[in-house]
């Protein structure tokens, strides 16, 4: 998967190398926990609405 912005080499294969972590299910119920608690939009409804989406 392209990382928009990339321009430099040995942060694309730094990047590419976070395929090889493995978490245990410890890590990943903590990610959902800490996730869950996250609230609100990315954008305002005015920049929402520049997006297109």
């Amino acid at each position: 998967m392209p990382i928009p912005g990339s321009t430099k080499l040995h942060r694309i294969k730094e990047n590419l190398s976070a395929a090889d972590l493995s978490l245990t299910a410890d890590e990943l119920s903590a990610i959902d926990a800490a996730a869950a608690k996250v609230e609100g939009t990315r954008y305002t409804p005015a920049l929402e609405a520049l997006t297109g989406l």
